[in-house]
């Protein structure tokens, strides 16, 4: 096994069990959290604190390719100091989440697209991409495992975040021929708990996320460290997010944050969603497509184009827009209430959520829980609700 596996007290050396459902390796925690402290720390989880009991890995080895994996239980890791993700940033991740069903099964959404996106970040950084199959596969044992961690509330889910980092024990600038991955979950409450707030956004004209050519369009964990300065530059403006500008002219909006972000316009009594085109340095989002689909399915017309800082401020100015939000996995939908920058502030929507970001994020969350026919085919069975009731 490679060095970052388990070294430990967490079960690795107890008889292995078979599962019917998984290729897995299948490792169970002999203490796993007592219900009663599950169902606690899933009540009002804060994003990204609690986890649950078990975690995937699988290792890969230059020449053999991918290696088995094993289910086993949540807990730390050990990486040689010289492992190449330390000093050379090999590392990827995503994110989906789980949404319990009205009738107890379990289903996550879209996770196909989230694995294609890891394959696309994969090859952007050189590193070797893992079949969909086996991502889904990951994903699925760990849910039904864990399925007791995923919450019934609408607005609750079970966050699943799929990583990889490269651990070859050796320096020297170039993709290294040993790499984990790594899957492990999260309940996730109400991203507003006190309902939707709009957000006010600083327009950064001094930092940039990413630029044509770079690493914009993957989800590598180097574009995050990379945007904190400008978030804490957004927080000391009185701002609760940034929004980033595109690196050439510093006039196209690109990202809010980590989020996508979409316009809301009047174009000869129609309604309009407009959301700035791919650009190489723009990460595709799944919330955005889904969106660009779920336009039509609300009578709304929906375009990719490039939409400049002077356009947002005179189109909200002359009445043409009348709403900004941006999208994500965690938040869903987040309304743009107030944009500030070096040139002066600016209210959209009179600073409240508009009635087209609250119709997107309802019509998205009632298909995520089960409450709205899936027509796109987004939803994946995880856990069936005719086995739920006999083996939860």
């Amino acid at each position: 096994m490679p060095s970052c596996y388990l070294h430990d007290g967490l079960g690795v050396n107890r008889p292995t069990m078979p599962s019917p459902t998984t290729t897995l390796e299948v490792r169970p925690t002999a203490t796993p959290l007592p219900a009663a402290e599950r169902e606690q720390r899933i009540r009002n989880p804060a994003f990204g604190r609690v986890f649950t009991d078990h975690m995937v890995l699988i290792p890969y080895r230059a020449g053999p390719g991918w290696g088995g994996g094993v289910l086993q239980p949540y807990g730390p890791i050990s990486l040689d100091p010289s492992a190449s993700v330390l000093h050379y940033g090999q590392a990827i991740f995503e994110g989906f989440k789980a949404y319990r069903q009205p009738d107890g099964g379990i289903k996550t959404y879209r996770p196909e697209a989230n694995a294609a996106r890891f394959s696309a970040s994969a090859r952007r950084l050189a590193m070797p991409e893992l079949p969909t199959a086996r991502f889904v596969e990951a994903a699925d044992a760990l849910i039904r495992q864990d399925r007791d961690w995923v919450p019934s509330e609408v607005g609750h889910s079970l966050y699943v975040r799929p990583l990889m980092i490269a651990t070859e024990a050796a320096l020297g600038v170039r993709p290294a021929s040993q790499y984990l991955f790594l899957l492990f979950a999260s309940p996730a409450g109400l991203y507003f708990p006190k309902g939707i707030k709009p957000v006010t956004v600083w327009l950064s004209d001094e930092y940039v996320r990413a630029a044509p050519g770079g690493t914009g369009a993957a989800k590598c964990a180097g574009n995050y460290a990379a945007s904190l300065l400008a978030q804490r530059q957004a927080e000391g403006e009185g701002c609760d997010q940034v929004v980033w500008l595109d690196a050439i002219e510093r006039r196209y909006v690109e990202e809010m944050g980590g989020m996508n972000v979409f316009f809301v316009y009047r174009e000869g009594g129609r309604t309009v969603l407009v959301t700035p085109e791919q650009s190489g340095s723009l990460l595709p989002g799944i919330t955005r497509a889904s969106i660009l689909e779920l336009a039509r399915d609300l009578g709304f017309d929906a375009a990719e184009r490039r939409v400049s800082v002077d356009e947002w401020a005179a189109a909200v100015r002359e009445g043409r827009m009348t709403e900004a939000f941006a999208c994500g996995t965690a938040a869903v939908v987040t309304p743009i209430g107030t944009v500030k920058s070096r040139q002066g502030t600016f209210s959209v929507h009179g600073g409240e959520t508009g009635p087209v970001a609250a119709k997107v994020r309802e019509v998205l969350l009632d298909i995520q829980h089960g409450r709205a026919p899936d027509r796109h085919g987004w939803m994946h069975e995880v856990w069936a609700a005719r086995t739920a009731p006999a083996e939860r």
